[in-house]
């Protein structure tokens, strides 16, 4: 996500520059594994820098910033491979909380949505955080609460980049007994919008990130007496793969800041995620594919960095709704707007 002081996603140049110092500063000292586990002392120091809930209102111990900020935070963690549930704490559980009047605190949380079956699947980070948001269906209310992880029945499971994907499964009474709110439709609504395109903006970030990797490599590497880059076949890898993450980039960059300038519930906001969601998760499997090429075997080993980006954005763009499930909400809103408006609500 590109947030300079003076693009559409501005925010403090001081802030943005912490912000990456933080998560550089511990990739360095704590190179990746295989397995994403929640740090401790990473999240104190988050937390005593007022960012593990950056966008929390100041009356509930939040730092009371906005999405621009939480884009930039989550840019960051993901291009430094910092595998951290901030996004899942923040601007979605702990949001939720908020909008439905129970408020939140210091605690750790994410969010599951319960099916008919009192299970939700692929729960990101259930297993290491403190509490769970629970939605789920009584009649036709949708109901919300929040628990503590032991009292919940949690089958760990990973994504493939060893982040918690974890099944979740609540007993019938434990329902019943919750203290819970309603959540009304729109907030619902809002939450699905917002968890969307918080993978639409990690995935940019591992995109932008394979790309520069590979752009370092093929100026760098020498084969046959001159820089891989002066090949024309890798030349034009590299630079489908930039266009591809460029276009990913711009449409996430768009929709976020319509939303937050004009609000989450008006009507084009769906189609601007939805049109984000589909853009990223094309440009992945275009520039996961061209990346390898280009960088050849040496992108396919472990040591080299290129696979804590590629397989982040291919395990990112199907969490929150698949790339099938967006494109068809793309075209079921262009034809549901006809000819004579579709042109407006793309071009806003």
């Amino acid at each position: 996500m590109t947030t300079t002081e003076a693009g559409p996603l501005a925010i403090d140049p001081e802030l943005a520059q912490m912000m990456d110092a933080v998560f550089a500063e511990y990739r360095t000292d704590h190179p990746p594994t295989g397995q994403a586990r929640r740090d401790e002392q990473l999240w104190a120091r988050l937390d005593g820098l007022g960012l593990a809930r950056l966008t929390g209102s100041e009356e509930t111990g939040g730092s009371g910033a906005g999405w621009f900020e939480a884009a930039e935070l989550m840019t960051a963690a993901a291009r430094h491979a910092v595998r951290i549930p901030l996004a899942e704490n923040d601007v979605l559980a702990g949001w939720l909380l908020e909008a439905v009047g129970i408020g939140a605190d210091s605690a750790i949380r994410t969010v599951a949505t319960l099916d008919e079956n009192r299970m939700a699947h692929g729960v990101p980070w259930a297993s290491t955080a403190d509490r769970v948001v629970l939605l789920w269906h009584v009649g036709e209310q949708i109901r919300t609460a929040e628990v503590d992880r032991d009292a919940l029945q949690i089958s760990a499971g990973v994504n493939q980049i060893g982040e918690p994907r974890d099944s979740v499964s609540v007993a019938g009474d434990l329902l019943e007994s919750l203290t819970s709110a309603p959540a009304p439709a729109a907030v619902v609504s809002e939450l699905e919008l917002k968890a969307a395109l918080v993978r639409c903006i990690q995935v940019c970030a591992a995109l932008d990130t394979a790309v520069a990797l590979a752009v370092e490599h093929t100026s760098t590497r020498v084969q046959f007496g001159r820089p891989l880059a002066k090949f024309q076949a890798v030349q034009n890898l590299v630079a489908d793969s930039a266009a591809e993450a460029a276009l990913a980039r711009a449409a996430t960059e768009a929709a976020l800041s319509a939303a937050v300038h004009c609000g989450w519930s008006v009507d084009e906001i769906r189609f601007r995620v939805a049109a984000a969601r589909s853009c990223a998760g094309h440009a992945a499997s275009v520039v996961v594919r061209n990346i390898h090429q280009a960088l050849g075997a040496i992108g396919t080993t472990h040591e080299h960095r290129l696979h804590q980006f590629t397989r982040a954005a291919l395990a990112w763009r199907s969490e929150f709704g698949s790339v099938r499930h967006w494109d068809e909400q793309v075209t079921a809103i262009a034809l549901q707007v006809g000819g004579d408006r579709l042109w407006n609500l793309i071009a806003g």
